[in-house]
């Protein structure tokens, strides 16, 4: 069974950092892609960043580009979300989803979902 499971959300003040993790259990394959969405209230759920757990290939979305840095640990079957310089409109719920194509893309459903991590960015 597979199961993600974020963790690191929180509340950080604005131009703060958080770190998300989403560790991965039940598929140990390389061959897989993780991104990471959120979803604002009233807001549709945006997709923000992937990698290709086997090529380490990454995207990010115009909105985060520059500010956010996504990684793998395979080792540790782990995650990362680090996120820099964050701004009120980053508050959202952090879900991780797991592909088990190794294609990192934003545009696409993906078969396996966290329950989330709140961000919440507020002086």
């Amino acid at each position: 069974q597979v199961q993600l499971v974020e963790s690191g959300g929180g509340s950080v003040q604005p131009g703060g950092s958080l770190r998300l993790s989403c560790a991965v259990s039940g598929f140990t394959s390389y061959f897989s892609a993780v991104a990471w969405f959120r979803q604002a209230p009233g807001k549709e759920r945006e997709g923000i960043s992937c990698i290709s757990r086997s090529d380490g290939v990454t995207s990010y979305a115009d909105s985060v580009k520059e500010r956010f840095a996504i990684s793998s640990d395979n080792v540790k079957n782990t995650v990362y979300l680090q996120m820099n310089r964050l701004k009120p409109e980053d508050t959202a719920v952090y879900y991780c989803a797991l592909d088990r194509s190794a294609v990192c893309t934003l545009n696409r459903a993906y078969d396996y979902w966290g329950q989330g991590t709140q961000v919440t960015v507020s002086s």
